[in-house]
């Protein structure tokens, strides 16, 4: 019997009013937290920058219909949004719809020559790019559409992964870590803590033929062995509360990208870094985000 899925879509006007409504949904019991910065227009195709500004963007978020009516969600949903001013739209998602629904939203992404996404029912990508990634996002974060995960990306093209250990902390549908895989890592561990980015994760693995990529489901980014190359695209708060570990985490002379971040957090990040001995490289900004290149001193 397939499971029916409550949707929630909602705006958002800061990052941390964002972050404050995962954790307050997460106790809901809502989960794969798919965000889309503004401008994108996912829900109607309309460019929402003017009315929303930067750091604003788009969610949808989802919970089994039973658990919604079983514990009485939508009340504790309605007082959440109505004190910060906010509404939401709901809607019924059946499983057996979903790849519908992704698909009229989905569009293949092209990052230069250098990398392109798409679904398996996009046409392979004309003209040709190095590298194609075959993703099916299902409920998880991670197309490539977001500007901190197409940066992500644009850094990664300048970096020798030929026979480097990698680690993805928050790899959401996997993308870092496919293309990790792709440019020549010997061993790719990428983790997360969403249960639904875990099984999707492993799905678009098996899409793009990876064999040395492991998927873990972490709640911190310690770990107990070090990589050569560590990819953080999650966002300011878990950077910071992972700092330590992300550090630890870095062998010598190891390189380490930090992303899902704004552009007025670079300078704070930067400093951050350095007082874990990281050196301060290059950033990648566009469209009011940032992700930014280091290398152990």
């Amino acid at each position: 019997m397939s499971k029916e899925y409550i949707q929630i879509a909602f705006n958002f006007n800061t990052q941390d009013q964002f972050e404050m409504l995962v954790a307050q949904l997460s106790d809901l019991g809502f989960d794969g937290f798919n965000e889309e910065e503004a401008g994108l227009g996912i829900n109607d195709g309309v460019e929402m920058v003017n009315e929303l500004g930067k750091g604003a963007g788009q969610c949808k978020t989802f919970i089994l219909s039973t658990e919604y009516i079983e514990n009485n969600v939508e009340e504790s949903l309605n007082n959440i949004f109505n004190q910060i001013g906010l509404t939401y739209s709901k809607s019924i998602i059946k499983e057996q719809n979903w790849n519908a629904l992704w698909e009229s939203n989905f569009a293949p992404v092209r990052v230069g020559d250098f990398a392109g996404i798409r679904a398996n029912f996009h046409p392979h990508f004309e003209p040709s790019v190095q590298y194609e990634i075959n993703i099916t996002p299902k409920m998880s974060f991670g197309t490539g559409h977001h500007a901190t995960t197409f940066t992500v990306m644009e850094l990664m093209e300048d970096i020798n992964f030929e026979g480097k250990t990698v680690y993805d902390f928050g790899t959401g549908t996997g993308i870092l870590a496919i293309l990790a895989e792709k440019l020549g890592a010997s061993k790719v561990l990428a983790v997360d803590n969403d249960d639904w980015c875990i099984e999707n994760s492993k799905e678009n693995l098996l899409n793009n033929d990876s064999t040395v990529i492991s998927i873990q489901k972490v709640e911190t980014a310690i770990q107990s062995e070090q990589f050569e190359i560590v990819l953080a695209n999650v966002n300011r708060h878990i950077i910071e509360a992972n700092m330590v570990e992300l550090a630890a985490v870095a062998g010598p002379g190891a390189t380490l990208i930090l992303s899902g971040l704004l552009i007025e957090d670079q300078e704070d990040m930067v400093k951050l870094a350095a007082a874990h001995q990281f050196s301060f490289v290059k950033a990648k900004p566009l469209n009011g985000w940032v992700s930014l290149l280091f290398t152990t001193l």
